[in-house]
């Protein structure tokens, strides 16, 4: 703490107003940063190795990529199984668990473990994206910033939706649209009261970027003209199998991860291999027979020449079948890293194939395949991120053409409209919805009193991990796959006890019989005035909301109290 003291001794002599700008600075300088940086390390291991190796003979090429993506998979996976597994994954799903359950809190460590396990993995070659992570990782190195200038945990939101935004910003190049999928996904309104903080934050990470990577789009789309009515035709169709392929992957790769977590063939750390040896074959095939390398890493090369007409539409579909599969396995397998290049990359390769599909009954140039797509990126984006503003901005910063807006905002809204009536939850909500968490915005009401008088079921858990039973495989699952602090145990819908996380343990340790810790229950219609005093006394922080007829209906923590009384604070400050 004492090599925080000056600027936190600046901060404080600062008025309140100029000491927030200050410290939004740093957040936004922090997190367009480590995105940078985490940028080139990827691309430094990957232009050195395959784009490098795809000069040699396939026999050289083979050896070499399979020896690199085993070995740095499994690299990977033993970093983050034995030091900090909560860096598995895209991190967008952890991190909006964190801003919504722990104030924006993020272990530090999780930075370096997510930097070097990403960096390994993507520019290892799998099959998997760098934007998720630099969203993490700038989110949790705000968070931890704040927490070295003395900011109160209770106030890392900002800081963390801040840190997001300009990690998302320097990742993409993209300001506008990193602001907006923090307000869409991450908060869920488009009104918050960290607007201002974010896209300030947003603009330093995206000038971080223009600084040390230059200020150019991401991917090059000449149109000459406005796109014509043929185009406005195609986008239905475009958009709609773009909104398929999206769809399509959310549900693979959810089902997939499903089975691996319950049947636990591999351990956790060797896993990644597995996805590893998966996408080589898939993607040394596919090398062998186009030469091109699009199924490893971003493929970000061959979606730009997908969008400058030097990409054959029914090579861009093989492309999109061999990516596809190859990007479920990775996620799916437990791979660090993320799935926004991914499905702009399916997207891209759909659009284009509906396209040379299209060309068969009518007359499609190569700008207006061009515009398909980057229709098609929107709309898969869409369909699994479920944001749809932050899909039209996204994709407009990449290209710099205007011209491309409407046909965005048709393929936006088809996208919208299939996704949200086949799947109910997007990607990211389906992923905590699977590993047991339900995230609850709390909207207070406008004043103390009619707070304190709410029902404690406006701020209960009714979706709680519980026990079954006492038994020792029971306990080990629950220790392993959740991090709670206390577990109700129910049978046969009546509350028996409480189990401590550290009970658990000692249990586990020694062999022992778990011991049940005393409880308190509340009923679901009493106030919130009326149990807090009862639950700050209690000795596990937990209240259990039973029925009439003492069946558990749901839990109410400390943590849950707090967060509403947080929420109430921010919506009187604000």
């Amino acid at each position: 703490m004492e090599y925080g003291m000056p600027l936190r001794s600046l901060l404080n002599a600062l008025p309140p107003r100029s000491r927030l700008y200050l410290a939004t600075a740093v957040y936004g300088v922090a997190g367009g940063s480590i995105a940078v940086l985490f940028h080139q390390c990827i691309h430094l291991l990957y232009s050195n190795t395959f784009e490098a190796w795809a000069h040699l003979t396939p026999l050289a090429f083979a050896w070499r990529t399979l020896a690199l993506m085993l070995g740095t998979s499994l690299i990977a996976g033993l970093l983050v199984a034995r030091v900090c597994p909560a860096a598995a994954g895209s991190g967008i799903p952890q991190m909006k668990l964190a801003f919504w359950t722990n104030f924006g809190w993020g272990e530090i460590r999780m930075v370096w473990v997510k930097f070097v396990a990403g960096a390994l993995t993507i520019g290892g070659g799998m099959s998997l994206g760098r934007e998720g992570p630099s969203v993490q990782m700038a989110s949790v190195i705000s968070s931890g910033l704040a927490r070295w200038l003395g900011v109160a945990k209770q106030k890392h939101r900002m800081p963390s939706a801040a840190g997001a935004a300009a990690g998302l910003a320097a990742a993409f190049n993209t300001p506008l649209a990193a602001v907006t999928f923090v307000l869409e996904e991450i908060i869920g309104d488009l009104n918050s009261r960290f607007l201002g903080n974010m896209l300030m934050a947003s603009l330093l990470g995206a000038l971080v970027a223009h600084g040390l990577l230059g200020a150019q789009p991401a991917f090059r789309v000449d149109l000459p003209n406005e796109p014509g009515w043929h185009v406005f035709i195609m986008v239905p169709f475009a958009a709609t199998l773009a909104t398929f392929v999206g769809l399509s992957f959310q549900w693979s790769s959810l089902w997939i991860r499903s089975r691996i977590r319950v049947q636990r063939v591999f351990p956790t750390w060797l896993t990644p291999a597995c996805a590893a040896l998966f996408t080589w074959a898939v993607g040394f095939s596919v090398w062998k027979y186009t030469g091109r390398l699009g199924v490893f890493s971003l493929g970000y090369s061959d979606l730009s020449d997908a969008l400058s007409g030097e990409l054959a539409w029914k090579i861009a579909a093989l492309l999109l079948v061999t990516k596809f599969a190859a990007t479920v396995v990775c996620y799916a397998f437990g791979s660090c890293g993320g799935v926004f290049a991914p499905t702009l990359f399916f997207g891209g390769m759909a659009g284009l194939t509906a396209a040379g599909l299209g060309g068969l009954v009518m007359s499609i140039s190569g700008p207006d395949q061009a515009v398909l797509a980057v229709v098609g990126m929107c709309a898969c984006l869409g369909a699994v991120v479920r944001a749809p503003v932050t899909g039209i901005l996204i994709v407009f910063e990449m290209t710099h053409q205007f011209s491309l807006v409407l046909p965005l905002m048709l393929g936006a809204l088809i996208s919208q409209a299939i996704s949200r009536r086949l799947a109910p939850a997007n990607f990211y909500d389906a992923l905590l919805e699977q590993d047991g968490h339900h995230l609850t915005r709390i909207i207070p009401p406008r004043d103390l009193e009619s707070w304190q008088q709410l029902p404690v079921s406006a701020i209960a858990n009714f979706h709680p991990i519980v026990l079954p039973d006492l038994k020792t495989s029971t306990l080990r699952d629950a220790f392993n796959k959740h991090t709670f602090s206390c577990f109700p145990w129910v049978e046969a819908g009546r509350l028996c006890g409480i189990i401590t996380r550290r009970e658990m343990e000692q249990s586990l340790i020694t062999g022992s019989e778990a011991q049940p810790s005393e409880f308190t229950t509340a009923s679901p219609k009493e106030d919130i005035r009326t149990i807090q005093s009862r639950l700050i006394t209690t000795k596990t922080g937990m209240l259990v909301i039973c029925d009439s007829k003492e069946n558990v209906l749901g839990v109410v923590t400390l943590h849950d109290l707090l967060r509403a009384q947080m929420a109430y604070g921010e919506s009187v400050a604000g």
